[in-house]
């Protein structure tokens, strides 16, 4: 093959790489979020079931539910996944997590996201790596 053949061939694969990265971490993004979901589930303090109810995970392209994050909807990007809590009935998760002047603080949200993070970060690590050689590969 000639040198201009493989030029070619070179660019059309370093090109094909970043779709196939963002392509194939998406399943790595959202096993990690509901893993960070599910350890928040099991932390946040339950009185009547209704802040651990309103724990969602966002995925691509989605949008979050309304109130919660910053007080509106969020749609997350092409390569994030969103773990939110609280909704249009349910606006008081910050409140556990940093607690008031009556309340002392019962932090889930934190402790959580801190505990799910390494496994998660491997799991993208990995998914990356991965795409990046079956794009190498021609295998996207």
């Amino acid at each position: 093959m000639s040198l201009s053949k493989q030029s070619k061939a070179l660019e059309v694969r370093l090109k094909a790489i970043p779709a196939a990265v963002v392509k194939g971490v998406v399943p790595a993004l959202i096993k990690g979020a509901e893993e960070t979901a599910a350890i928040m589930r099991a932390l946040v303090p339950v009185d009547d079931g209704d802040l651990k109810a309103s724990i969602t995970v966002t995925k691509p392209g989605q949008t979050t539910p309304a109130y919660a994050e910053g007080g509106g909807k969020r749609t997350a990007g092409s390569n994030q996944a969103l773990v939110t809590a609280g909704n249009e009935d349910v606006r008081h998760g910050h409140l556990q997590e940093f607690g008031t002047v009556a309340q002392e603080a019962q932090p889930f949200l934190r402790p959580a996201a801190r505990l799910a993070k390494p496994r998660a970060q491997r799991r993208i690590q990995r998914a990356i790596g991965q795409s990046i050689k079956k794009a190498a590969e021609g295998k996207s």
